[in-house]
């Protein structure tokens, strides 16, 4: 006890010693934080133009359109099953050609295995260009190109995927094992042994993988993409919509659950048989 009454912890039989989790600059600066962040909460408010009374009144609007909604329609079942067919050939599909396009970009992508630093650049402009534009972005491009139809979302469907599928195919080749490589290497084995016997066995649990997350999220994405005109089952759901169809509507939209869940239990099956 003796040894409290001298150095750094003298003060702690001090009856007025008082500890503080932060120190006053610290404290300061917490608050500065805290008041910018709500500052600029403010002004993010204030830039939106948000018509209030729709706000309040939004309780009664949902409680009437679920009103509107409920029971289904089973009569629209016949017209749903072919577009909820073609929406998951939409995504099925544009997954496939996502995948053919993607290989080449991963390979280049990769800093280990990618010849020059300009295969790299553009590779990675390849795969930013991709991810950064929206699915919606992509279907409303091609249906001004090719026209309405599931043409336009197979292809705004592939175009989006090759960024996602490239960048992570590409980081499961940064992060192989090289020593394999080397070995081929040192036994005189030529570019294409390489890739076959060395690079591929290690990169496919990651390429099935990343392929069965990416066609799940296909499947959601290209539910929408027929409310641009891209073909599925979110044209018939927009025509429904606009015709105040609204027992048809809630009929989409049950199968359009149905139809994300069949993607789930598909996904997680290939999973287990795959990986």
């Amino acid at each position: 006890m003796s040894s409290l009454s001298s150095g750094p912890l003298k003060e702690l039989g001090n009856d007025s010693f008082i500890w503080h989790r932060y120190s006053m600059k610290q404290r300061i600066g917490r608050y500065s934080a805290f008041f910018l962040v709500a500052a600029l909460l403010g002004w993010t408010f204030s830039t939106i133009d948000i018509f209030w009374p729709w706000v309040w009144s939004a309780p009664e609007e949902i409680s009437d359109l679920f009103s509107r909604m409920i029971p289904p329609n089973p009569l629209t079942i016949p017209e749903i099953l072919p577009a909820l067919i073609e929406t998951i050939n939409i995504a099925s599909i544009g997954t496939l050609f996502a995948v053919i396009l993607a290989l080449p970009v991963a390979y280049f992508a990769a800093i280990n295995v990618s010849p020059n630093k300009v295969a790299i650049w553009i590779a990675r402009v390849i795969i930013v260009s991709s991810r950064s534009i929206n699915t919606l972005i992509w279907a409303l491009l091609f249906v001004a190109i090719l026209g309405p139809g599931p043409l336009a979302g197979v292809v705004a469907i592939s175009f989006r995927s090759i960024g996602f599928l490239g960048k992570l195919i590409g980081e499961g080749i940064e992060e192989m094992d090289w020593g394999p490589v080397e070995a081929l290497q040192s036994s005189g084995a030529s570019a294409g042994h390489i890739i076959t016997y060395a690079v591929v066995p290690q990169i496919i649990p990651t390429f099935w993988a990343v392929t069965i997350l990416r066609w799940d999220i296909n499947i959601r994405e290209s539910t929408v993409l027929g409310m641009v005109g891209a073909g599925g089952i979110g044209m018939l759901f927009q025509v429904a919509i606009d015709l105040f169809r609204w027992n048809s509507v809630s009929m989409i939209l049950i199968s359009i659950i149905v139809v994300v869940l069949f993607g789930e239990v598909i996904t997680g099956i290939v999973r287990k048989k795959l990986i």
